[in-house]
């Protein structure tokens, strides 16, 4: 099963855009300030001189602020140090603006007259406002690139969730209708009477299988059904009596849980843990559920050397069962696997906070 490169669909789809940010940032600005600088009279060349040499005085401590300070210190929380150099970013450049803007003027462009537009006093209010406009619009840009991404990462590990659960469903419903059918040819071939009742049974148990457990969640009433109609499918195919010893104990028969998690065990538990006429210890199932915590305890004899059933294929139920509580309880579970020469035991625990 592959995985969605979901970094490279991000960095694909990527939001933050600093060309038309800025673009857009100093194009408001001029706007603004021009009108401004003309006092809202009719325009002449100087004003427009004056303005776009102003904004690339002022760009200069922006960018600084932009691309220095904030990414050092303000998104790294270091929000003393950032106050301090962000004060002396303003000051400075509004003190070297104020000395230097209007003899540069003079200097590039002789042939005009350029008047006072702005005292020292309001060079530094400009700079301040724009210093202080400019951090909250930045910061205001990276928190939707932020949230778009995390949002366009989230619906991309959303589906990719669902891709693997399905992919797993996938696995499971085959391997156990693998498993039920070598059951229905070993009843076959030794031509026994209760073939036609096991063949239904297991239609009863593949139609929940594979229709009724195609949903998020199931109740426990539903997920115990399917464990009792498979027990009794399997006695078809293991004559030694007490194979199954069943001790229930729950709250809340509509306490929901994911689908399929209990039937890969019981199945295991059978095909490696059971063997018609040389079963002595039975297959232990503890099944409790108070509140929001759900354990399954299930315990059998570990025959796998000796089991008929066993082929190739062993144990893609337990791995599947793994990989879904990992998708679907990933930090809400808890699954220990015990086996010595003699017992194969396995606990689930689910606190279910839904």
């Amino acid at each position: 099963m592959q995985n969605l490169n979901i970094n490279a669909l991000i960095k694909k789809a990527n939001y933050h855009r600093p060309l038309i940010f800025n673009s857009a940032l100093w194009l408001l600005a001029f706007v603004i300030l021009l009108f401004v600088f003309s006092k809202g009279q009719s325009l002449i060349t100087v004003d427009y001189i004056y303005t776009v040499t102003f904004l690339v005085v002022l760009a200069i401590p922006v960018s600084i602020n932009f691309y220095v300070l904030m990414p050092q210190f303000l998104k790294q929380e270091k929000y003393l140090l950032y106050s301090i150099c962000f004060i002396l970013n303003l000051v400075l450049f509004a003190l070297l603006s104020s000395w230097l803007l209007q003899p540069i003027l003079d200097s590039l462009f002789p042939s005009y007259f350029f008047i006072s537009y702005l005292s020292k006093a309001n060079i530094f209010f400009v700079f301040t406002i724009f210093l202080f406009a400019t951090t909250l619009l930045k910061l205001a840009e990276d928190w939707f690139y932020f949230n778009t991404n995390e949002n366009k990462l989230l619906r991309l590990k959303n589906q990719q969730i669902e891709t693997q659960l399905s992919a797993l469903k996938a696995q499971i419903n085959p391997h156990f209708l693998f498993n039920s059918l070598n059951v229905i040819y070993a009843l076959a071939l030794e031509k026994k009477e209760g073939a036609t009742t096991a063949i239904v049974q297991l239609s009863d148990i593949l139609r929940y299988v594979i229709y009724d457990s195609d949903t998020e969640h199931v109740t426990l009433k539903d997920e115990i059904i399917l464990l009792k109609n498979y027990i009794a499918f399997q006695n078809h195919r293991v004559e030694t009596p007490n194979t199954t010893d069943l001790d229930i104990n729950i709250e809340d028969e509509q306490f929901k849980i994911y689908p399929m998690l209990l039937l890969p065990l019981l199945e295991n538990s059978y095909k490696h843990g059971v063997i018609a006429g040389e079963t002595k210890i039975p297959i232990k199932i503890q099944l409790h559920q108070i509140k929001n915590i759900f354990e399954f305890t299930i315990t059998n004899a570990n025959l796998n050397t000796k089991n008929n059933l066993d082929d190739k294929h062993s144990g893609i139920g337990i791995e599947n069962l793994k990989n879904n509580l990992s998708l679907v309880y990933p930090n809400t579970h808890k699954f220990e696997i015990l086996e010595t020469k003699d017992i194969f035991k396995v606990n689930l625990k689910i606190d279910n906070e839904d």
